[in-house]
C-alpha cells in the first residue's frame, strides 16, 4: 500500500504543477481572477500535503503530526469552496456575498488546535462543504445531460472526498501510517480523474459557468423570436463566417443580433444545449474539418488560425476535446476513406 501511494505522491505533485500552468493560464479564466487565484492556493495545498506524506512514509520524516499539516488541512476545503463557489452559483449570488474572510478563520485557528483534534476537524469541515458542492449540483440536475461523462468522473472525486471524510473521524483506528498512506492515494487519484476530466473537456468550468447563469436567471426571451435569432446566427456564422474572428466575444456577437449578452446566452443554452464557449469553439472546428480536407496542402496551424483559433495549441486541444483526435490524424483518416472510395 505505501509504495502505490508513494507513486501516487509523485504523480499529484507533477499534475499540481501541470495543471497551474496549463489549465489554470490566465486565458482561461479571465472573468474569474478570483476562482484562478482559490485554483492555485488548492494545488498547492495539495502538492505540499503529498510532500509531507513522501517524507513520512519513505524516510519517516514526521510533517504530518504538525502545526504546518493542520493548516494545510483545513485549508483545502475553504480553497475548493472559494474555487467552485464563483462557478457554481448565479454571477448575483456570488456578487452579494463579498465577505469571503470568514472562510480562512479555520485555518487560522488549525495552528492552535492540538493535532489529535485537527485532523478529524478538518475532515468534518471538509464535509461541510461537501453539502454545499453537492447541494449546488443537485441544482444543476436538469442541466447535467450535457455532462455525464465528465460528472461521472468528478463523482468519483466527490465519493473520494467522503471516503476520505469518513476515514479522518477514525484515522486512529488504522495502524501505522496505513491512514496517511490511504489519504495520499486518495489524492493522488483525484488528481488523475481530474486530470481525465480536463482532457475530454478542457472548458468545463467556463461551460459550467455559463450554463448555472443561464439555468438561474429568469427567461430573457419572453420578448425574442427564437426562430428568427438562431436563423440570423447560423446566417452570421456560416455565411458570414463571423467565427473566424479570434476577437469573437459573447458581448459582439450579441450586439450583431439584436440581443443582450443574457438573452444571447439564454437562447445558445436553453436551444442549443450549449455555453457559447463550446458553441463557438464546435463551429470553429466544423470549419477546420473542411478545410483539412478541401486544402490538403495547408499546414495544419494555418487552418487553425484561419477559422479563428489564437494559436496551434487552442487549435489542437479544442479539435482533440471535440473529435477525439487530432487535426493532422483527423486529415490522414479522410484522405484514407476517400482513396478507398475509389
Amino acid at each position: 500500500m505505501i509504495s502505490l501511494a508513494l507513486l501516487l505522491i509523485g504523480y499529484s505533485v507533477f499534475s499540481a504543477l501541470f495543471l497551474a500552468l496549463t489549465h489554470f493560464r490566465a486565458g482561461r479564466y479571465q472573468e474569474q481572477r478570483f476562482s484562478r487565484a482559490m485554483g492555485w492556493l488548492l494545488l498547492f495545498a495539495l502538492g505540499m500535503l503529498q510532500m509531507l506524506h513522501f517524507a513520512w512514509l519513505q524516510w519517516d520524516g514526521d510533517g504530518v503530526h504538525t502545526r504546518l499539516y493542520s493548516v494545510l488541512l483545513f485549508l483545502v476545503a475553504p480553497a475548493f469552496f472559494l474555487f467552485s463557489q464563483p462557478l457554481l452559483a448565479p454571477k448575483t449570488s456570488a456578487e452579494s456575498h463579498p465577505a469571503r474572510w470568514w472562510h480562512a478563520l479555520p485555518v487560522f485557528m488549525a495552528a492552535w488546535l492540538p493535532w489529535r483534534l485537527a485532523l478529524p476537524l478538518a475532515f468534518l469541515l471538509g464535509a461541510v462543504y461537501l453539502v454545499w458542492l453537492a447541494r449546488s449540483l443537485y441544482r444543476l440536475r436538469a442541466q447535467r445531460a450535457g455532462y455525464r461523462v465528465e460528472m461521472g468522473l468528478l463523482g468519483g472525486v466527490f465519493m473520494i472526498a467522503v471516503g476520505v471524510a469518513l476515514l479522518g473521524q477514525f484515522h486512529t483506528m488504522l495502524p501505522g501510517k496505513l491512514f496517511f498512506a490511504l489519504y495520499a492515494s486518495s489524492i493522488g487519484i483525484a488528481f488523475l480523474l481530474v486530470q481525465i476530466t480536463l482532457e475530454l473537456r478542457p472548458a468545463l468550468p467556463e461551460e459550467v459557468r455559463q450554463t448555472v447563469q443561464a439555468s438561474y436567471a429568469s427567461t430573457t426571451l419572453n420578448n425574442v423570436d427564437c426562430e428568427a435569432a438562431l436563423n440570423q446566427l447560423t446566417l452570421l456564422m456560416q455565411g458570414d463566417r463571423l467565427y473566424a474572428d479570434s476577437d469573437l466575444s459573447l458581448p459582439r456577437l450579441s450586439e450583431k443580433l439584436g440581443l443582450s449578452t443574457h438573452q444571447l446566452s439564454e437562447l445558445i443554452n436553453t436551444r442549443l444545449g450549449k455555453g457559447f464557449s463550446r458553441y463557438l469553439r464546435e463551429q470553429r472546428v466544423d470549419a477546420a474539418k473542411t478545410m483539412l480536407c478541401a486544402e490538403p496542402s495547408a499546414s495544419v496551424l494555418s487552418v487553425g488560425l484561419s477559422v479563428g483559433f489564437t494559436s496551434q495549441s487552442n487549435f489542437y486541444e479544442a479539435f482533440r476535446e471535440i473529435e477525439g483526435t487530432t487535426p493532422g490524424q483527423y486529415r490522414k483518416l479522410q484522405a484514407r476513406r476517400k482513396a478507398k472510395a475509389f
